[in-house]
């Protein structure tokens, strides 16, 4: 490790690290990349391709990072941008839970859907994808749906759950799992024009309050989802999880935000004061 060490802060002038310096140690002194990776955040040496996150976040906060441990569950339109952020975000270890495989469909707005990737397992191209953009990343492919019955076990270890699921049923019975075992529970959902965030602490009711008995079926099927509604609930979603980590700024606890693109407006409410029926009235269409 001391030689390592050494080769590390040589090779970091400026305090930067660059890619083949990152790859030339692994391959050196046997180490993976990740732990490359870890050694020199420890030693304060930030990797390059973080350059441009350091007038926002301190080599701690990248160590923190890459430290951590985020759940997503659904692979598809929001996952897909998810677990694409966090991987450039460097957060260290990603778990990456669905069931499916790529189909035509998919192509109009998932990021990891591609002519090539169709019929391929929605985790298996997740995996190859964080593998290519960022090998110090460890993504974790489970291509089995999430069910109540195996949530526990699918979640372990996880700090922070990412909610891209398209069935509100599903969703309840995560988020409830989630406070069960007391996890934050980072929600987001997408319709047409329309998208909603609120992260759901242990402890909370938010999303029991947003959904009440889970009855109402939403409405993505009836409206779809074009190709610019994704990736802007993703990127509020993946914030959340960025201060959860970090225990910086303001989640949206107790909070949540409705974007309405066609009219271009962001709107909040409060959750903890609302019932069921009354989040409902105000929420994206249901």
């Amino acid at each position: 490790m001391e030689g390592l060490t050494q080769f590390l802060r040589e090779q970091s002038p400026g305090g930067l690290l660059p890619w083949a310096s990152q790859a030339a140690a692994a391959k050196r002194f046997g180490f993976s990349y990740a732990q490359v990776e870890e050694t020199a955040l420890r030693l304060g040496l930030l990797p390059s391709r973080y350059q441009r996150n350091r007038q926002t976040l301190s080599v701690d906060n990248q160590l923190k990072l890459f430290r951590s441990r985020v759940a997503v569950v659904g692979c598809g339109g929001i996952g897909g941008y998810v677990i694409e952020e966090l991987a450039r975000l460097g957060v260290g270890t990603l778990a990456a839970i669905d069931p499916d495989v790529f189909e035509e469909h998919n192509l109009n707005r998932q990021i990891l859907a591609t002519m090539g990737a169709l019929g391929r397992a929605k985790v298996q191209v997740a995996a190859a994808r964080v593998t290519e953009i960022n090998p110090a990343v460890t993504l974790i492919p489970v291509q089995t749906a999430w069910l109540p019955e195996n949530g526990k076990e699918l979640l372990a270890a996880a700090e922070v759950v990412v909610d891209a699921l398209d069935s509100i049923t599903t969703r309840l019975a995560l988020a409830a799992t989630c406070a069960e075992v007391g996890i934050p529970f980072v929600h987001g959902a997408i319709a047409g024009w329309y998208g909603q965030v609120t992260t759901q602490f242990p402890g909370d009711n938010s999303v029991q309050r947003l959904y009440g008995d889970g009855r109402s079926r939403g409405i993505e099927q009836q409206l779809g989802n074009p190709a610019f509604t994704p990736p802007l609930v993703a990127s509020l979603q993946t914030s959340e999880v960025c201060k959860i980590v970090l225990g910086v700024g303001n989640t949206l606890r107790n909070r949540i935000v409705f974007v309405d693109l066609r009219d271009m407006t962001f709107s909040e409410m409060t959750l903890a004061s609302q019932t069921g029926t009354q989040a409902a009235q105000r929420a994206m269409p249901t």
